[in-house]
């Protein structure tokens, strides 16, 4: 394979750390607050909170000699990380609701991360918890020490087809993997707490192929205050989790085919800014070109976007490297891993060295 709205821990549970003192797994609820999560979490049934972007993150820090997962059968993909283990990517079928994720683990303290690295939209995922071997010990999960970044985007920052071997190849759960994304590597090399909202062939005011007057359903501002994609009935409560930068990927599909109104693009644009700060009032943002915008539509979407920072405090400008192909491609000409890999280094460092240079 190729390669958390946070729980607040109980001063007991900080103090030390439990045990089991019979010969019975030690079975770890989806609610327990010795789970991190990262991610959007529908908690209405907090035994199964639901979830469906990619990225969404659980972290669990254990003693014990294996350990199990839960989930709703038909989960998708998750790509699940055991100390420094080598990651592995597994599925979840229709018949699978519990997966080993590892054994004989030997003694001493596990730290364990598994991410949902798929589009989970039409599969309802949700989380069931975990299952740990006979006198299992919890501890506090080792949560990531760096800023809190929300990344919103498309099929790029989803890690669409990076797991293909070519761009020949078309898009399917099996080659997806949000894991080799620049979105994900940004947030494993800053060490950021991050939460993802993005869905392929999504744009700001019109999605892949759409009409070139726009399409306001579907697209990522008309989705973006619902906890899960494409169910308004959630609401998402933007004062659970604050993060410190949020980074803007959008604007490949509204210029899709080169059937676009720049005009409408910065439009749209503008009042999605503007609704970020109304929720986000101390974030600082990001305004990214995605590496697949090429000639007229980059140098439009750049123009406007050089236009809507220089408007307004905090708000910054980025252009990842442009998809060119020396690298390789992943499925259906996205980018791939190694193209994803020199974006977040690239990110990562304006991050760390031009939006939070004190931290």
């Amino acid at each position: 394979m190729k390669l958390i709205y946070s729980l607040a821990l109980t001063a007991s549970l900080l103090a030390s750390a439990t045990s089991c003192r019979d010969n019975s797994p030690v079975e770890v609820g989806a609610d327990s607050p010795y789970i991190h999560y990262m991610g959007r979490l529908d908690r209405t049934n907090p035994a199964e909170p639901a979830f469906s972007f990619p990225g969404t993150t659980a972290m669990l820090s254990f003693e014990a000699d294996s350990v199990a997962m839960h989930v709703s059968p038909g989960s998708g993909y998750f790509v699940v990380e055991i100390d420094s283990l080598a990651p592995q990517k597994v599925c979840f079928d229709p018949t699978d609701s519990v997966m080993t994720l590892g054994r004989d683990l030997g003694e001493g303290l596990h730290n364990l991360r598994v991410t949902y690295c798929i589009e989970g939209y039409e599969k309802s995922p949700r989380w069931r918890g975990f299952t740990l071997s006979p006198g299992a010990k919890l501890h506090e999960p080792a949560v990531p020490q760096g800023p809190k970044i929300e990344f919103i985007g498309n099929s790029i920052t989803c890690g669409y087809g990076t797991d293909a071997e070519g761009p020949e190849i078309h898009f399917s759960y099996d080659t997806e993997n949000h894991c080799l994304s620049y979105a994900h590597q940004t947030a494993r090399l800053l060490d950021a707490d991050y939460y993802v909202v993005a869905r392929s062939g999504s744009g700001i005011y019109r999605n892949y192929n759409g009409p070139r007057e726009g399409s306001p359903d579907g697209t990522i501002p008309s989705e973006y205050d619902n906890t899960l994609i494409y169910c308004p009935d959630v609401k998402w409560d933007f004062s659970t989790w604050q993060p410190d930068v949020v980074c803007i990927n959008l604007g490949t599909n509204d210029t899709s085919l080169g059937n676009y109104d720049i005009a409408l693009f910065g439009e749209r644009y503008g009042e999605f800014l503007s609704h970020l700060r109304s929720v986000y009032p101390d974030a600082k943002f990001v305004l990214l070109t995605g590496s697949m915008l090429h000639g007229k539509a980059l140098d439009d979407v750049r123009h406007t976007l050089d236009s809507l920072a220089a408007s307004r405090p905090g708000v910054m400008r980025f252009d990842m490297s442009e998809e060119t192909g020396e690298l390789g491609y992943g499925a259906d000409y996205h980018p791939s891993p190694r193209r994803a890999a020199l974006n977040a280094v690239e990110l990562s460092q304006f991050i760390a060295n031009e939006v939070l240079p004190s931290n």
